[in-house]
Parts: structure tokens; sequence; C-alpha cells
């Protein structure tokens, strides 16, 4: 290792409590090397002891005159920083090359990868691990075995970054791939290894609370259903709404009636028996999903979750979390808010959210030069207000926030794509004067309906379309002769121009920002959701630290309409004030 510039990096860890059970390197084509640490079945030779082998390697780990490489190496960085081990000289991700030269693909692991580019079949864990009861865990599989697998797949990753770099070059996509992803990928994993803590004892009150109050949404709901029956039984529900109570059937499944959360809100405002149902769902969800589930993945001694970001998921180029979903704890209903109360700081820290405003709307001024949208956000003005304006033609003090919600649901609708039956399940009316609004919108921004069809008569010419940072998303079926699947298509090309641009600005923000923090604050950046970054800040930095997040994400990059990064602080998730 003295003598090498760059080394493919590959990690097998027990599957129980996450030990490291062997490490291979490669840094030639059709070599690896695997280093047995922590294997253990009967009949097993001696092996290399844990410790003396991380320690030989370390320095060249941390080294960053050694390029690394690795599929999906953000594992590799947690699983050596367990180890005291902080992975330095991070270049080449096989999963993330490979992810945005196909951003399409539902699977990026290293089997399909390797036949799609190198027509190799490699061993599947299955072969080796075995499947149901008969699985075992890998530290109890022959030596030799684990060292071909291992061995293979740090091998495919050196053999794949031959493949991959030239294509990222050739498809324009390199400065994304070097310039942003592959910083941005060692900031995700410094924040899946800080996690967020929370109040255990909020969550276990808050828990025994939904308990109850699931038992008393379950007795209401059985008197006014005139019966006791299963509520999570669709066939059950679906008998007792459609038949005993002859609610209108608003649709059909294959299996029977319909009752989806769609069907259930149309039929709240007359019903109080699916008023109730909804209540029921919603809490029951929020309860298994969120309160519970976090109190099992949180760390006993810290009390702090520790979410996954996936940087390979989300088509447009949007971050993904899991396990859990931390971008998706609700915000708009109160007993979501309830939730974001046990996200709480340490003692002596603050909370500071800062939140992108309306950045998928400055994204479209930006690309489509139209001139009210661009004038709204250059004259600081609140742009649903000014859209209300035009739709309705009044002054700003004349625009109630119902005619607001309105013109913001249309302004957001422009950006997916929406139909007008679409905007028309929205804000419950006609698709005939959903139409009208749409019609009237196009008149009035008239640059947006130019930059749309233009849009996608180039997507429809190329295939695809690219964001600010050409980031690519393929559209085979923008040319279908199958109208919906064409209609996806179209909503597609010009929302992942809009929502993937977005995603690109505040990955840059996430970068520049983690270059001014990590040298000499404490700040940590915990979570991103989409256009907002929540920072953990010791309360003496707080000072310092706010200008710096503001300065970061509004200059992150320059559009010809100003970027404007709303800042909070607070001690909870939940009670954040500007």
């Amino acid at each position: 290792l003295k003598d090498v510039s760059e080394i493919a990096v590959s990690i097998e860890v027990q599957s129980n409590d996450k030990n490291i059970v062997g490490i291979s390197i490669s840094f030639k084509p059709y070599t690896g090397y695997y280093m047995p640490v922590g294997q253990g079945y009967f009949g097993l030779k001696e092996q290399l002891n844990r410790d003396y082998v991380l320690k030989g390697l370390k320095p060249y780990l941390e080294s960053d005159k050694i390029k690394k490489y690795g599929h999906d190496i953000k594992t590799v960085i947690w699983q050596l920083g367990r180890n005291n081990i902080r992975l330095s000289g991070i270049y080449f991700d096989s999963m993330v090359a490979s992810y945005l030269l196909n951003p399409g693909k539902v699977n990026y692991d290293i089997e399909n990868i390797a036949i799609e580019y190198l027509n190799l079949k490699m061993i599947p864990s299955t072969d080796l691990l075995g499947r149901g009861k008969k699985q075992v865990s890998i530290e109890q599989v022959p030596v030799e075995s684990v060292s071909k697998y291992s061995c293979a797949r740090s091998d495919v990753v050196f053999r794949l970054s031959e493949i991959l770099m030239p294509l990222l070059k050739e498809k324009k996509i390199d400065r994304l791939m070097f310039g942003v992803e592959m910083p941005l990928l060692k900031i995700l994993a410094d924040m899946e290894q800080t996690g967020i803590k929370i109040d255990r004892e909020y969550l276990i009150k808050l828990s025994n609370e939904f308990d109850k109050k699931l038992t008393d949404l379950t007795r209401d709901i059985y008197k006014l259903a005139g019966q006791e029956f299963n509520i999570n039984s669709p066939k059950q529900l679906g008998f007792i709404l459609f038949e005993k109570h002859r609610l209108p059937v608003i649709k059909k499944t294959k299996t029977g009636y319909s009752t989806d959360e769609e069907v259930l809100k149309k039929l709240s405002s007359t019903s109080e028996l699916t008023a109730k149902i909804l209540e029921y769902r919603e809490s029951q969800k929020l309860k298994s999903t969120y309160i519970d589930a976090m109190l099992d993945l949180s760390d006993f001694k810290t009390s702090r979750i520790h979410t996954s970001f996936n940087q390979a998921v989300t088509a447009t180029g949007r971050l993904s979390s899991s396990e859990p979903n931390l971008q998706n704890i609700p915000i708009k209903t109160e007993l979501g808010r309830e939730i974001r109360r046990a996200f709480v700081c340490e003692d002596g820290f603050i909370f500071v959210s800062a939140d992108y405003s309306q950045i998928d709307l400055r994204v479209l001024a930006h690309v489509s030069r139209d001139k009210n949208l661009c004038e709204a956000f250059n004259n600081s003005e609140d742009v649903h207000t000014q859209t209300a304006c035009e739709l309705f033609v009044l002054e700003p003090d004349k625009i109630t926030p119902d005619l607001r919600r309105i013109a913001k649901t249309i302004n957001f609708g422009v950006i997916y794509g929406m139909s007008a039956y679409g905007l028309s399940q929205q804000l419950n009316i006609s698709p005939e004067s959903a139409q009208k609004y749409i019609d009237s919108y196009f008149e009035k921004y008239s640059g947006v309906k130019e930059w749309s069809e233009g849009n996608l008569q180039k997507a429809r010419q190329d295939r695809y379309v690219g964001t600010l940072l050409n980031r690519i998303r393929y559209l085979p079926e923008i040319n279908s002769q199958n109208k919906q699947m064409r209609a996806f298509a179209e909503r597609t090309a010009i929302n992942t121009v809009i929502q993937g641009s977005a995603a690109d600005i505040i990955k840059i923000a996430m970068i520049n920002i983690d270059k001014k923090l990590k040298y000499k604050f404490k700040t940590k950046l915990l979570i991103q959701v989409h256009d907002d970054l929540l920072f953990e800040v010791p309360e003496c930095e707080k000072n310092e630290i706010i200008p710096i997040i503001k300065y970061e994400m509004e200059n992150a990059f320059s559009l010809i309409v100003p970027l404007v990064a709303d800042i909070k602080t607070g001690k909870n998730w939940r009670d954040m004030e500007m």
C-alpha cells in the first residue's frame, strides 16, 4: 500500500452488531486481497487480529494521498468510523456513478451494475449466506468462500471505475459527480453518525396518549357504525360505509369498494363516521410509523436516532431518508407536530433551521425568464399573492386567504405538471373551472408557458431532460402512443428540471457550509428535509454561525432572482421561531 495511489475497499460485517468480519482491498484490476478479522465458525484456522489489522491499515485509509473507491462507500465510512478510522481521500462510488448515469433504475446493487457494464455475473449473497431459515451470518461462512466473495466486490469496483468515469465525462456529468455528489457523501455519513436526540420520556408518554386516543376512536366508530367490525379491513369497512350506511360509492377496486384516503376525505364533510375513521388511521400510522418506531430505533445510551440518507433513490436528485424516514415527519396536522416536539437538542445547544423560501418557484423564474414572476421575486413580493392578483384582477389588499390558497395550489401545480382534473381535485372545483384557472395563469405568466412548451419539445427530441447542473433524467415514454404514459413523462420533464435543480442547489449549500464549519466550530448539520437544513448549534456559536449558514445558502448558486433562506431557532423541532 505504500506505493499505490488508489484502492478499492469492501468491508464485510456481522449481521447482528455490525462488527467487521473482514476487509478486502484491490489496487489494480483482477486482483484482491482479503483480511479475515472476525470469522467465528467451528474449525476455523488462526486468523488475523482485528486491532492489529485495523491499526496497520489506519494510516493508509486515513491518507488523503490515496484515492478510495467503493460501492455505497458511505457504509464503509460508517463501519470504519465505529473502529476509530476516519476514511479520507474518498473519490469514487460506483453506486452513485451508475445512479447519475441512469437515475430511473430501481436497483443499484453491485451485482446488477456488474452485469450491465462488465457483463459479469457475481456471486450473490444468497449463495454465500443461504436463504430463509437456513441463512447464516457471514462470520460463520468458511473464510475461503468469504474471501472470493469480498475480493470480487473490491475488484469489480476498481474495474467499474475504469468504465464509469469516462462515461460520466462523456455525458458531462463528471462535475456533478466529483463536485457535488462525492463531497456530499462524506457530509451525509457525518450526519448519520451524529444522529439527532429524542426525548424518550416524552415519546413514551405520547405513545400512551395515542393508545388511549385509539381506544376512544374505536369506541366512537363502533357507536356511529352501529356494530363492531375490523376497522383495518377494507372489505368490512366498505360493507359498513356503502351497504349498511348507504354512503355514495366514489370508486371501486377489483376486490370491492375503495376506502382509500381520497375517498374518505370526500365523504368526511358529510359523514362523521368517515371523519372518525380518517382520524383513526392518522393516529394509528403516527403511532406505529413514528412514535413506537423511533423508540425502537433510538440508541438507548445516547437517545439519538441515526437515520440513513440515500443519494441513489429519487430520480430527481433529491435525498431520501430511511430507518426511520425523518423527512416525512408530518407538520401540517397538530398530531404530526406533537411528534416533532420529541426531537430535542443537547443541553447548551439550540436548533437552527434554514429553509429555502419558495426555491422551486425561484428556479422556475430563472429557467423561464418570465417577466412577472421575476419581478415578484426581485421586488420581494409574496409570489402567491401576486399570482392571485394576476388571476383575479384584484389589488393585494383584496386577496383573501382562500384566493391566495388557490393561487398557491396553481403555482405549485404548474411545477408538477398538474392537469385540470388534478387541480379540480385539489381545489374541489369542476375540471372546467380548473382549466380556466390554468389558462388564465399561462396568459399572465406567458414566459412560463413558453419555457414549458420549449422544454417539452426538447425533451421529445432528446428523450431526456437536465437540471441546471446537468443532472440527467431519461424519459423513454415521452413519445409513447399510450396517452397516460406520455402525460406522466411530460409532467416528469417539467418537474425534474425544477425540483432537480433545487436539489442540486441545496447540496452545494451543504458542501459550502461544511467547509466553513468543520475546522472551527462544533455546530453539526443533523437533517436535510428537501429545502430545509437543521443544525445543532452550541449557544455560544449561534451569533457567528447563523450569518454563515444564511450567506452560504443564499449564495450557493447564481439565479436571476435572489435565493432566500428563512432562519428559525428553538429547543425542539416543533417550536422553532424566526
